[in-house]
């Protein structure tokens, strides 16, 4: 079995003088003042006079407007980890900092804090809760906020096994008062749980004793380790209310967790998010154990398809392992289009077999591949010395728009969108089906919401990190006992792969549909599904159903007709942006801290827009009897509308001739191609061997990896029944 090296034990242990306690991380302070009025009507304006371009005959009454529904801090364990000297990044980033780069580093209109619920000690709920009302006190006009904030947490939930993984979900609520928000997070862990690696995170405490000049950092993060575990766990026979004190409340399935949210009565939206990334989600998750009444529930309106993660929109019909005729998993070959990392091990260990007898070599290949298929997210412990062009790009989808790391395609929104449970109905009275709207967000770790507005500093703005030089890489890096040996793969203690830097993305942004820029418009606008995602860039986008019986439908919309429905779709790309920041941002915040957090790059647009090359069309029809093969349900693209090329958008219309059945719709935007980091995730060398573009020393950290890419954005779906299908 892999293990740490003897030179860092002993090394530990001879330099325990320095076994020094922490403390508290500094909690920062909000220092920008909310945006002046006057600009706010401006992008306002700028916004509106492309909807009445585009539609000079109807427009909207509602303007677009952008914000980040995933943000952390460092009060986030991972977060915290992530931000450690020995990584060579900046330091503590605590809510106040996400107020400050909301406002004048990306010129948000809204975001969300949504920090681990399993992380969050009282001292830091309650700083969240107050940075809330205080972000919030700093708009100067209250009937057109320039930024509205939400709270909320996320439900980390993870499981080695398909069968127990429900994912991850981020809770958000409308109120902003203490009386409206509940007095603790919603965990998905006990106490003292090992699940989701916080065993490597509590090791990486002893990095003190190696990098003793910035020890105190590294015993702030035990510091605050010892106090997520003394928070006792709460009775489990009762939910929200019922509890006294703090303690760490845990829901262990989705069920569970909606259960103790409506305990509280306290309006919120729960949104999945992540499903795909096979960074800890096993092989074989899906989203059909969770099409139920008991583990879904009216308050999943939203489903977020891109994050800094990636894009976990499109289904393919491969996976990372096969079924025999017993239900065993086997490890099937590779195809035209994908190899699992289960059979690359194979081939890895056949390229070591010198010395070997031929039998001997193919038992040790049959061996690695079954090791391999048994390592859950893991497969590459199986030989951790092997370098990168080693493995290749098996596992990963090779034709998906900035794909996550060793995607999961039966989690994926599209899967998720076809499926049908034929033992259960929904209020329509047909079989139960999930019926989400689409958003994108960040998932930052730094506590910059909505960093997509610019490709630049890929440490700063990605979840590219890890280890700043090759001597701290050779003390954590595990060892095999014998490099012909394939190693046996503890899940619980699985070091990511090493390939996901070249997966980590400034991350995506989510747009509404809204009646103001007040808050409840902005929820109201969530709850409704009239909302929007982007890869990134403030991209204008109206999906609209144009012959419905009741009239004129939004993104998002469901109704039943009989006739072929007819849609209208409107686009326009971002503004180019000019560099470094307004004169507004460096007015707002000091040149250190607008520095610190902005990196000298703002949200800054110029008065032209890139051009949309293409809408395309996809059409979902789900499942209509038990066993319908899925992959002939989702049509991608079903149709793609070319784009003159102008900087003053593209309008296009369609209709389906072909509308027999219970269909969904919706469409992406497809801007013109510009530089991203990571826009090729595993390029080639002059060699033709692959090599990731690392988090760590081994690429140049002022390397940002950029390859150009045709950013995009999803509609919402519109849901049409047809009112003649008997299912």
């Amino acid at each position: 079995m892999a293990r740490i090296g003897k030179s860092l034990l002993t090394l530990l242990s001879a330099l325990s003088l320095w076994a020094c306690s922490g403390s508290e991380q500094p909690m920062g302070e909000i220092t920008g003042p909310g945006r002046e009025p006057a600009l706010v009507q401006s992008i306002d304006a700028r916004r509106a006079e492309l909807d009445r371009a585009l539609s000079p005959a109807a427009p909207r009454d509602r303007q677009i407007l952008f914000g980040d529904l995933h943000v952390h801090t460092t009060f986030s364990i991972d977060a915290f980890a992530m931000e450690l000297p020995v990584m060579a990044q900046q330091g503590f980033h605590p809510p106040a900092d996400a107020c400050d780069f909301a406002r004048h580093c990306a010129a948000l209109d809204f975001f969300s804090f949504n920090d681990h619920a399993e992380n969050l000690t009282e001292a830091h709920w309650q700083n969240t809760k107050q940075t809330v009302r205080d972000c919030n006190a700093r708009v100067i006009d209250p009937q057109n906020p320039d930024t509205v904030v939400f709270a909320g947490w996320e439900w980390t939930q993870v499981s080695p096994e398909a069968s127990s993984h429900w994912g991850h979900k981020n809770v958000i609520f409308n109120g902003t008062a203490d009386e409206d928000l509940p007095s603790r997070p919603i965990s998905a862990r006990p106490r003292g749980s090992t699940v989701g690696n916080l065993d490597n995170t509590r090791n990486m405490t002893k990095l003190k004793y190696v990098d003793p000049l910035n020890w105190r950092r590294y015993a702030d993060l035990g510091w605050l380790l010892a106090r997520i575990d003394e928070r006792a766990d709460c009775p489990r026979d009762k939910d929200g209310p019922q509890i006294d004190g703090y303690c760490n409340e845990v829901a262990d399935t989705p069920q569970d967790l909606f259960r103790k949210l409506d305990s509280w009565g306290f309006d919120n939206i729960v949104i999945p998010h992540g499903n795909t990334w096979g960074i800890y989600t096993p092989d074989g998750a899906s989203w059909d154990k969770q099409l139920n009444s008991a583990q879904h529930d009216p308050s999943q309106r939203l489903l977020e398809v891109m994050s800094g993660h990636g894009n976990s929109e499109e289904y393919r019909s491969w996976d990372h392992f096969a079924l025999d005729a017993d239900g065993n998993k086997v490890c099937p070959p590779p195809s035209d289009d994908f190899t699992p990392c289960c059979w690359q091990a194979g081939e890895i260990m056949r390229s070591r077999c010198d010395g070997l007898s031929e039998g001997e070599c193919n038992a040790r290949v049959a061996d690695a591949r079954n090791k391999a298929l048994n390592a859950g997210p893991y497969p590459h412990m199986v030989f951790p010395d092997a370098a990168p062009e080693e493995w290749g790009s098996c596992g990963q989808c090779t034709d998906c728009f900035k794909p996550s790391l060793s995607m999961r395609p039966k989690a994926s929104a599209q899967y998720a969108m076809a499926i049908s449970n034929f033992d259960e109905r929904g209020e329509d009275g047909k079989p139960l089906r999930f019926k989400y709207g689409f958003i994108a967000s960040t998932d930052d770790h730094t506590a910059r919401p909505g960093t997509g507005y610019k490709q630049y500093e890929r440490r700063k703005m990605t979840f590219a990190t890890g280890l700043r030089s090759e001597f701290y890489a050779r003390l954590a890096m595990p060892k095999m006992d014998d490099p012909q040996q394939p190693e046996t793969v503890d899940i619980g203690a699985g070091i990511p792969d090493f390939r996901s830097g070249s997966f980590s993305y400034p991350g995506g942004i989510v747009a509404v549909h809204s009646d103001s820029r007040r808050r409840d418009d902005i929820w109201s606008a969530l709850k409704r599904r009239e909302t929007y995602g982007t890869s990134g860039p403030r991209m204008l986008l109206w999906f609209d159903l144009i012959n419905a019986p009741q009239g004129v439908l939004p993104m998002g919309s469901e109704t039943t007709m009989a006739e072929a429905p007819r849609f209208q779709v409107r686009a326009a790309g971002d503004f180019v942006q000019l560099p470094g920041c307004p004169t507004a941002s460096r007015n707002a915040l000091a040149s250190d801290r607008l520095d610190y957090l902005c990196a000298g790059e703002c949200y800054n647009p110029s008065s032209e827009r890139h051009a949309i090359t293409a809408i395309e069309v996809i059409r979902i029809r789900p499942q209509r009897y038990r066993g319908e093969p899925v992959e002939d349900l989702i049509e991608d693209p079903w149709k793609t509308l070319q784009c003159e090329p102008s900087s003053q958008g593209c309008v296009v219309e369609f209709s389906d001739e072909e509308f027999t059945r219970d269909t969904i719709y919706y469409v992406r935007a497809l801007q013109e191609p510009t530089p991203a980091i990571n826009g090729e995730p595993l390029p080639s060398n002059d060699k033709g061997d692959t090599q990731p573009c690392f988090g760590d020393y081994r690429t140049d950290f002022s390397d940002d990896c950029l390859a150009p890419v045709a950013e995009r954005a999803w509609s919402s779906p519109i849901f049409i029944n047809h009112n003649n299908t008997e299912e």
